[in-house]
């Protein structure tokens, strides 16, 4: 966790595995007023057609890395990147820098209570966790996350576990949290976790 300064925004780092529902639980802070900074959105932004990262990731991957309408072809990279742990390093040498500047300069800019940032590899990186005044993991079975995964993407799920083993474990997120949201129900289940932190959160951030 970070050093004490009073002049920078409350953080909470908000994590969790493929699937585990970090969006979800994301929206319902937002809704109660919290400032979000995804790092995915962030890094989607970078990739899109006329993205920052783009022509690096061009000279680092070459044409193929990228689709026919100039972002970044993400099937392609996605299985590129998960069966080589030095392309997917050299695709993070890219991104990473880039996402960590442009987070840190949407949570200094944020007008809110307090700050969520969103981080799927936050338990992974120091650097990630250093930001973050509290940790919250959001928590589920992986056997739901592969579920959820495949609904939504239609990943097959040999793919969908490479991404998994590319994570820390369900174990070691646990481990290192402050708070932990339980989202192996519905999303009627989600929102009181949701709100109970809200309130805890407001009154943390003042201190």
């Amino acid at each position: 966790m970070r050093a004490v300064n009073t002049a920078a925004p409350w953080i909470v780092g908000l994590t969790g595995g493929i699937g585990s529902g970090k969006s979800a639980a994301a929206e319902g802070f937002a809704e109660r007023g919290a400032a979000v900074v995804d790092t995915d959105r962030i890094a989607h932004a970078l990739t899109a057609p006329g993205g920052a990262a783009l022509e690096s990731i061009r000279a680092a991957f070459g044409d193929t890395a990228i689709s026919a309408d100039g972002g970044l072809d993400r099937a392609a990279m996605r299985a590129r990147v998960f069966a080589d742990e030095a392309q997917r390093s050299r695709l993070e040498a890219i991104l990473h820098p880039m996402i960590r500047a442009e987070s840190a300069r949407q949570c200094a800019a944020a007008q809110a209570p307090y700050v969520v940032l969103v981080v799927p590899l936050l338990i992974e990186s120091g650097s990630w966790r250093e930001r973050c005044d509290r940790l919250c993991v959001v928590d589920c079975p992986e056997t739901l996350q592969i579920a959820r995964v495949a609904a939504r993407s239609g990943l097959p799920e040999a793919q969908i576990r490479a991404i998994m083993a590319a994570q820390a474990s369900r174990a070691q997120r646990l481990a290192n949290a402050d708070d932990v949201i339980d989202n192996s129900g519905t999303l009627a289940a989600l929102a009181p976790q949701v709100e109970a932190l809200h309130r805890r959160y407001l009154v943390l951030a003042k201190r």
